[in-house]
């Protein structure tokens, strides 16, 4: 490679990255019209100039800067942006689940994904992201509110569910637009969690 050709790369991709918005998450992937070697070198230039904030092998996020110092993305934007990438499914599972539907008001420091690509351990500030593979049946639904229901009453147990619990989840059936696919999706929930679940579908 000739150190004109050189030059000009470099400022080429530098500035594609440096335009990029704040809180977008890259990948050294990203850019197989370049040398993979070129592009690491790249990366870690910006990053060690604070362009770049450098989450896991091969993963980078462009932060936010306040006041109060560097702003990452927020984990699902991570997530869906590494399952993007993989042409992976996710599933908040555990208290990230909870979390997610309002069943738990309690943030967890850690984040559980299930997914149908790598499983994966992700340090994002003082936040912990795991990707765990899951099994084909968690993905079987056709509405985003019952696959995350089934997770998270998987996690809360039926014997913890009260009139608060019962009360969130009517509100969430009530408010699901799909409701072509909600019934199905019902059918399909563990025999427990469709008996509490069910009668909802008549209100």
């Amino acid at each position: 490679m000739s150190s004109e050709h050189s030059i000009t790369e470099n400022i080429t991709l530098k500035d594609r990255i440096v335009a990029l918005p704040e809180d977008s998450v890259l990948f050294r992937s990203d850019f197989p019209e370049y040398h993979s070697e070129f592009v690491g070198s790249t990366l870690s230039e910006l990053t060690s100039s604070g362009v770049l904030y450098k989450i896991a092998q091969g993963i980078y996020v462009k932060p936010r800067k306040s006041r109060f110092g560097l702003v990452l993305p927020s984990v699902e934007k991570v997530v869906r942006a590494i399952a993007a990438r993989d042409k992976a499914e996710v599933l908040p599972s555990g208290m990230t689940a909870l979390n997610a539907l309002g069943l738990s008001t309690q943030v967890p420091m850690n984040y559980t994904y299930l997914t149908t690509g790598s499983e994966r351990t992700i340090k994002l500030a003082n936040r912990k992201i795991m990707l765990k593979r899951g099994v084909p049946k968690n993905f079987c639904y056709k509405t985003p509110l019952i696959a995350l229901l089934v997770q998270a009453l998987k996690t809360l147990k039926q014997e913890n569910i009260g009139n608060e619990e019962l009360r969130i989840i009517r509100e969430l059936i009530s408010k699901e637009p799909d409701k072509d696919n909600l019934a199905g999706d019902v059918d399909m929930m563990p025999v427990w969690m469709k008996r509490i679940v069910k009668p909802m579908l008549n209100n």
